[in-house]
């Protein structure tokens, strides 16, 4: 039995969610501002017949997407696979869904289990902004340099203080991540920014998105990129990109736990997968 709760069951789920639809996935203090955690609360509260609280992989800002959070909680009765993934989805609005649903043991957490995070930045270089995914990619009328970027990615890697790639308002006690693996690779107009760490700053891959994006556009060389992680100073790196072009994909976690792998999303990237 876990130490958190006085339920003897702990589910873990995987959730897919439009985060252009939510205000982020904490739940905020007013009910009229729509978050990730609120509406899936609700609708797994209903089905377990108490209050349920959640606690997820990582936290996703306003805008952000999710097609790889993972989840976990405590209930008084396990209703079943088929239950917490159909019966919860039957609760949902359209723009989150329950991907899996598995019974762990008490040991398993969200948060702390998790080995690495992967993220996945999605940008459209085109002379015209895209219709139909404008809030689902960041937009650029400018052609990046895919290499130049990927370049620059490299001198990111490893355990490093990333100060310079923080939110000012990052509440994390150390600046120190561990980016264990960044590529950046090009499908037709779309350009994809794949990285993964153990774990990520607040605002961290939109602050290093956004620095890698002045240098696929040729205002920077690609070692400028090692220059701002020496810095270690927020304004030393360009803006932070968009919360749009940003999707959490998946979340590692040891094999003893046997979690379920989909195929990484977000599904219009797929085929090139």
């Amino acid at each position: 039995m876990s130490l958190e709760t006085p339920y003897p069951h702990r589910i873990a789920l995987g959730v897919e969610y439009d985060g252009a639809a939510f205000h982020g996935w904490q739940q905020q203090g007013s009910p009229v501002l729509p978050t990730v955690q609120a509406r899936l609360e609700a609708a797994l509260s209903e089905i377990a017949s108490h209050p349920v609280k959640l606690t997820c992989a990582g936290r996703t800002d306003t805008g952000v997407h999710g097609t790889g959070q993972v989840v976990h909680f405590d209930c008084a009765i396990d209703r079943g696979e088929k239950a917490w993934r159909r019966g919860g989805n039957s609760l949902l609005p359209p723009s989150l869904r329950i991907s899996w649903a598995k019974a762990v043991p008490a040991d398993f957490h969200a948060r702390f289990s998790a080995q690495s995070r992967r993220y996945l930045y999605v940008i459209y270089d085109s002379p015209v902004e895209p219709a139909v995914l404008a809030r689902h990619l960041t937009h650029t009328r400018e052609t990046l340099d895919i290499a130049a970027m990927h370049t620059a990615g490299q001198f990111l890697l490893g355990e490093q203080d990333f100060t310079s790639f923080r939110a000012a308002g990052c509440q994390s006690r150390t600046p120190f991540r561990n980016i264990t693996h960044l590529r950046v690779s090009r499908h037709h107009r779309f350009i994809v920014i794949d990285i993964e760490a153990n774990a990520f700053l607040q605002h961290m891959v939109r602050n290093i998105a956004g620095t890698l994006m002045e240098i696929g556009a040729g205002r920077r060389a690609p070692q400028w990129a090692a220059h701002v992680l020496q810095a270690r100073d927020r304004t030393q790196a360009a803006k932070t990109a968009s919360p749009s072009g940003l999707y959490l994909v998946s979340v590692r976690y040891p094999l003893e736990f046997a979690l379920p792998v989909l195929p990484v999303g977000p599904a219009f990237l797929q085929p090139f997968a």
